[in-house]
């Protein structure tokens, strides 16, 4: 057996248990096919852990997370827990602390796969949402004076720094070269309205252009970035934007390409360790139903293998999920598959085995 990588496993809320497992046999199919293995530990972190102990991120779990070689999480979001305190508390506090600072997020419509968008297949709609990840709105600055009176003032404050934006922009032409499809960069922003935090944006994108002459930059606002969406995906190859209208246009993103059931995403320290998790919420109405789809976590999984630098496996990964789309499920929504959880798993793992 060659190379071992360990992997930190957080299954966390609702239906995150069930298309976590389905994660990890397809990652366990993959290796033994490859020849490589993993070693996986769980963390039981989410809304059950924090309601019994109180604890949401304890230090030595983040000391632990950065001896991995990666972290496959599940969902995270408990109906019996305020908004906002595990999505701050676990998932942002995890991104900022190992300095996850790219988002990454492909919109890709497979064949079978039904989108919104009139008379668009497969070929109009494959881009990539390159995300700030650290700064901006959710990096937390700002408060709240004088609460529940009438003169109540609230403050959020976009936190843009010349190293976390040039570095989004770096990774947004490395991965568009290496991607190699429209060789085409477009900074998403609203240069017209929040001049100082997208004067910075746009002045380090086109200084960094200057080092990739081989690919073709362009800007849009974001308003109009959605409305190309819409309109003409196909001209879109690489977008890269700021963290909240990265939150923003990457839902929009997994609309048109069928549902959050097939939506993946990744948090990346491209020089330390990354977690992967599907975009989807926990939705914890389907929970212990086997009624999700598991196909947003399994391509999770091959964004993992990917950063692992195991192509082989996440290219298998990825066309055992095409298969599965094209000739076995009757719909991606949840409860319309066709198939459990469980059984949309092994239709993709039986597909690495054999293809």
């Amino acid at each position: 057996m060659g190379k071992s990588y360990n992997i930190a496993v957080i299954p966390g809320d609702g239906t995150g248990p069930e298309v976590v497992d389905e994660g990890l046999k397809v990652l366990e199919r993959a290796a033994q096919k490859h020849g490589f293995s993993f070693q996986f530990k769980h963390y039981p972190l989410g809304g059950e852990h924090y309601m019994k102990t109180g604890e949401i991120l304890p230090e030595n779990v983040i000391d632990e997370l950065r001896t991995r070689d990666g972290i496959f999480l599940g969902a995270i979001g408990h109906p019996d827990v305020k908004p906002g305190v595990l999505e701050k508390g676990l998932l942002l506090q995890l991104r900022f602390e190992l300095d996850q600072y790219i988002n990454l997020r492909p919109v890709k419509l497979y064949e079978g796969v039904s989108t919104p968008l009139k008379d668009k297949g497969p070929a109009d709609i494959d881009f990539v949402v390159i995300r700030e990840n650290s700064e901006g709105l959710y990096a937390g600055a700002g408060g709240i004076l004088k609460r529940g009176t009438p003169d109540e003032v609230a403050v959020q404050e976009s936190i843009n720094t010349r190293k976390g934006v040039e570095r989004c922009i770096r990774f947004a032409f490395e991965y568009c070269r290496k991607r190699n499809q429209k060789k085409k960069v477009t900074l998403c922003g609203k240069t017209n309205v929040l001049t100082y935090a997208f004067d910075l944006w746009e002045r380090a994108f086109y200084e960094v252009a200057k080092e990739y002459p081989d690919i073709e930059t362009d800007y849009a606002h974001v308003d109009a970035t959605c409305m190309w969406m819409v309109k003409n995906p196909e001209w879109f190859d690489v977008i890269v934007t700021d963290n909240m209208f990265g939150d923003i246009i990457t839902d929009l993103g997994a609309m048109i390409q069928g549902g959050m059931g097939i939506a993946a995403g990744g948090n990346l320290n491209p020089e330390g360790v990354s977690m992967f998790e599907p975009i989807g919420g926990s939705a914890p109405r389907y929970a212990g139903k086997q009624i999700i789809n598991p196909l947003a976590a399994i391509s999770s999984a091959q964004l993992l293998l990917e950063a692992l630098g195991e192509e082989k496996a996440a290219a298998d990964v990825e066309e055992a999920v095409k298969k599965v789309l094209k000739d076995d499920l009757k719909d991606v929504a949840a409860g319309k598959m066709g198939y459990t959880t469980a059984e949309v798993g092994s239709l993709v793992a039986d597909y690495i085995k054999t293809g």
